[in-house]
């Protein structure tokens, strides 16, 4: 193959992980009947405008439901809104919650309180609703509650770690919806972002039980060294802030199910990969760990491979982190692996990587322009060169988005509507 068809083939088959994770695949087929009352429809996270367009759609023409017996809100991240009448749409702030996440987690609560004994209450669940859903704990602001997701998230500290403390610094998240709901009956319908699929994990678990513990939290604080601001650590003291548990009422006519995980795009991948005549090695669908080591050990890999017959690609799911040094650096975990491998690969010929968050954001700053991630090859450092470009110094800096810019290697999807975490392909084509 060609650096140019080494290139396509990685696209087209990261474009199929992303397909097959659609809310429009994966959603209509578990919708439920409606119920005597109203069809409340909750939805957060980057699909979920897209689940609710789905869900409205679906209700109308299924069913003939009017406004009077279907409503509900969706809010999701800046420029993943989609089209609808009777479901209103909000686009709020992620990683980092913003004003109209707050305004759109009580609105929320406030549907799921209006809600009846007859009614159904469906939570249409997305990766990114942890951030799309924020109402502070008693006791806390805004702007604490940001200030503590933003230190986390530069700790490196993995989703779940991350959860934990979101979940007992809310009003909404660790089960309270499902509590704000009761006794109408929840029905929640997940799109999974998060390795090994658990429902306490996915947006924070707003509609389940929570397994973990205030005490839980605090160490969470510790390990990733995040000094709390004095008002979180007196959240965290409070027993009042203890998330439900499987005993409590709210779950006693609540179902779960997940309709759509990162096991389903991986599939997808190596279907694409296997029909293009690619051996395909699944090295990890669940990776965690730092971004640069993960890379480190595929970069080994991939020159270990030696007599190949037909291209060999290693695949990977998962969603890394990345340990913030630099200090003005731009980047996500995606882009960072990527960085990683052209450092680790600098002189192995006939190699392209593809790296990316199916949402379409890979870090960033919120905006719908920010990359997915980045495709690179060898040709990547060549460019490096030609501008003086260490990939050294930018891995030093986090600061993997300048470098792509740069090179021009950086991978823009635009929001994609759905997430089921990150995909990683490695496309070795050397001559046996």
């Amino acid at each position: 193959m060609t650096p140019d068809e080494r290139r396509s083939l990685l696209r087209r088959t990261f474009d199929a992980g992303v397909a097959a994770a659609h809310p429009a695949v994966c959603l209509p087929a578990h919708l439920p009947a409606p119920p005597k009352g109203r069809v409340i429809v909750l939805a957060a996270g980057k699909g979920g405008g897209a689940c609710a367009e789905i869900a409205e759609k679906f209700y109308r023409e299924t069913y003939g439901l009017g406004p009077d017996r279907l409503l509900g809100l969706a809010v999701t991240r800046h420029g993943h809104a989609r089209p609808t009448e009777w479901i209103k749409v909000v686009e709020a702030g992620h990683p980092v919650p913003d004003a109209a996440g707050l305004q759109g987690a009580a609105d929320t609560i406030a549907l799921a309180e209006s809600a009846g004994p007859d009614d159904l209450v469906l939570a249409l669940i997305t990766g990114g609703g942890s951030a799309n859903w924020v109402a502070p704990a008693d006791g806390l602001d805004l702007a604490v509650k940001q200030a503590t997701t933003k230190a986390l998230l530069r700790s490196g500290a993995p989703i779940d770690a991350i959860n934990t403390v979101r979940k007992h610094l809310s009003k909404i998240k660790g089960g309270r919806l499902a509590r704000a709901a009761h006794p109408a009956k929840v029905v929640t319908l997940a799109i999974s972002d998060v390795p090994r699929d658990d429902p306490s994990v996915i947006a924070s678990g707003p509609t389940v039980p929570d397994p973990s513990t205030l005490e839980d939290a605090v160490a969470a604080l510790e390990r990733f060294k995040v000094t709390p601001h004095p008002d979180v650590a007196k959240a965290l003291a409070d027993p009042a802030n203890e998330s439900p548990k499987p005993d409590d009422a709210a779950f006693e006519d609540a179902a779960f199910t997940v309709v759509s995980r990162p096991a389903d795009a991986l599939a997808a991948v190596v279907r694409t990969l296997e029909d293009a005549g690619v051996e395909v090695r699944v090295v990890g669908a669940d990776l965690e760990g730092e971004a640069r080591e993960v890379a480190a050990e595929h970069a080994a890999i991939v020159r270990g491979l030696t007599g190949l017959t037909k291209p060999v690609a290693l695949v990977s799911g998962g969603e890394l982190t990345v340990t913030i040094r630099g200090q003005n650096g731009r980047g996500g975990p995606n882009q960072e692996y990527a960085l990683a491998l052209v450092e680790h690969l600098r002189n192995v010929p006939d190699w392209a990587a593809l790296a990316g968050d199916t949402d379409g954001a890979d870090g960033g700053g919120g905006s719908p322009e920010d990359p997915a991630g980045a495709v690179v090859d060898a040709g990547t450092l060549e460019r490096a060169r030609a501008k003086g470009l260490d990939p050294a110094y930018f891995l030093a800096e986090n600061d993997s988005t300048g470098f792509f810019e740069a090179t021009g290697d950086g991978l823009h999807t635009g929001p994609t509507c759905t997430n089921v975490n990150d995909l990683r392909i490695v496309l070795v084509d050397m001559p046996g």
